[in-house]
């Protein structure tokens, strides 16, 4: 066998020696085990005085109490007049506050809830503009007007037309214009329409019982403009307007 290096041995008892220092014995085992172990006393005793100094009141506190209620004594009035002016105090403030309340409710009551849009403005009613009285001829007769300056057709396209409507009453025009399959048809239409218009809301007139009375076209400016031909040349364009006048009348419209 191969003897082992002197430091191996030297370590190994070293190991041995310190293990049976470490390890108790069984005698000193069963010892340990029995002794129960003992309680803290230090911190309960010290607790103990914790309480009593804080059951005990400070003397400065207690001086201040004693100031304040000899004040408050002092503020307090004696005998039967502080019993009387206390209870005249209270029955002011509650009959004060009874009539506020009522107050209230009343007024509660009689504002009514309006609701209104949020960003809308209060926008009232116009009146009614008071009518003027409708003009009249030399006749007598009453005369309302409407015109059309600048309508883009000839004259004499729309003369065709005038005089199929011209003495009848405004119903019947109306419907005559509707079926008429000429241009100048709308346009003599919505003159009869604005007439009628004026009559009604400026005079307050009745549309039944007025005629077509005066109704011409006068010639407006005419627009020139030229298209090119053959050979180089260029063709003058008259492009024509017309100024149309109606009259609504309430007799037979015989006068023109």
């Amino acid at each position: 066998m191969s003897e082992e290096p002197r430091g191996r041995l030297r370590r190994r008892r070293k190991k041995k020696v310190d293990e049976s220092e470490t390890t108790p014995t069984p005698e000193v085992q069963e010892e340990t085990a029995e002794a129960p172990p003992e309680e803290p006393e230090a911190p309960a005793e010290e607790a103990e005085p914790a309480a009593e100094e804080a059951e005990a009141p400070a003397p400065a506190a207690e001086e201040a109490e004693k100031d304040e209620g000899e004040e408050a004594e002092a503020q307090e009035p004696e005998g039967e007049d502080a019993e009387a002016v206390e209870p005249e105090a209270g029955e002011a403030e509650g009959g004060e506050d009874e009539e506020a309340a009522e107050g209230e409710e009343a007024a509660a009551e009689a504002k009514p809830v309006t609701r209104r849009r949020r960003g809308s403005e209060v926008t009232t009613t116009p009146a009614r503009r008071a009518t003027t009285p409708a003009p009249r001829t030399p006749d007598g007769a009453i005369a309302v007007r409407a015109s059309a300056k600048y309508v883009r057709g000839a004259p004499r396209k729309a003369r065709l037309v005038i005089d199929h409507i011209r003495g009848r009453p405004v119903e019947q025009a109306r419907a005559i214009l509707r079926n008429t399959p000429r241009a100048a048809s709308r346009d003599v239409l919505k003159l009869l329409d604005s007439a009628i218009a004026n009559a009604e809301n400026n005079h307050e007139l009745v549309a039944d019982e007025l005629v077509v009375g005066h109704v011409y076209v006068d010639e407006g400016p005419t627009l020139k403009r030229y298209r090119p031909r053959a050979l180089g040349r260029a063709t003058r364009i008259r492009k024509r307007t017309s100024h149309m006048t109606i009259t609504l009348t309430t007799n037979d419209g015989k006068n023109d």
